[in-house]
C-alpha cells in the first residue's frame, strides 16, 4: 500500500460509471495549459476515465482510445471566447529506444498542445522527461472486474488546489 502525501487523493471506483463520474468532476476543473499524466496497465480504466474527463470539460464528442492514432482532439460543445482543445495522447505505440520514444513525443508537438489546450497523456511514464514537471498524475490500478484504484497526485501548487477541489467535490466539507 503506497504512503500518500497531503497532495495525493486515493479514490476507489466500483464500476465504469463511477470511473466516468470521477472523470467528469476532474474535467470540470480543467483549463487550457493543464496536464494530466495517466499511468496504468491495459484494462485499468484510462479510457473510461478519459470519457468522463471529456464530458465534464464540456465535449459531446465520442471518446475512444487513441492507441492507433496517437492523439485524439476534442472540442467543447458550446464555443466560448477561449479557444481551447482537449488533447488525448497515447504513447503506448511509440517505438524504439528511450531517446527515440522521447523524440517522437516531442515531434507530436506537446508544447503546442499545452499552449492551445489541455493535455491528457496515457502511458505518461514513457515520456515524462519531455513533459513539464508540474502536472496532475493519476495512477490507475485494476483491482477486479469492476473495481479500480486511483491515486491522484499533485505536482505543483496549481494541481494541489485541483486536488483540494476534487476532495471537496467528492467528500464535501470535512
Amino acid at each position: 500500500m503506497p504512503i500518500l502525501s497531503p497532495n495525493d487523493l486515493e479514490l476507489i471506483s466500483h464500476n465504469a460509471e463511477q470511473t466516468r463520474r470521477m472523470g467528469m468532476r476532474l474535467g470540470s476543473l480543467l483549463n487550457c495549459g493543464d496536464l494530466i499524466a495517466l499511468r496504468g496497465d491495459l484494462g485499468s480504466g484510462k479510457t473510461t476515465l478519459m470519457q468522463g474527463i471529456a464530458a465534464g470539460w464540456g465535449s459531446l464528442d465520442m471518446v475512444t482510445s487513441p492507441t492507433f492514432v496517437l492523439v485524439n482532439v476534442y472540442q467543447r460543445a458550446q464555443h466560448s471566447q477561449e479557444m481551447c482543445s482537449l488533447f488525448h495522447l497515447d504513447t503506448y505505440r511509440l517505438m524504439g529506444t528511450v531517446q527515440q520514444v522521447l523524440a517522437q513525443a516531442v515531434d507530436l508537438d506537446i508544447e503546442t498542445m499545452l499552449t492551445t489546450g489541455i493535455l491528457v497523456v496515457e502511458w505518461a511514464e514513457r515520456v515524462l522527461e519531455v513533459l513539464p514537471k508540474e502536472m496532475l498524475h493519476i495512477q490507475l490500478t485494476y483491482m477486479d472486474e469492476e473495481q479500480r484504484d486511483f491515486i491522484i497526485s499533485a505536482k505543483g501548487s496549481h494541481y494541489e488546489k485541483m486536488i483540494a477541489e476534487l476532495r471537496l467535490m467528492t467528500y464535501g466539507s470535512m
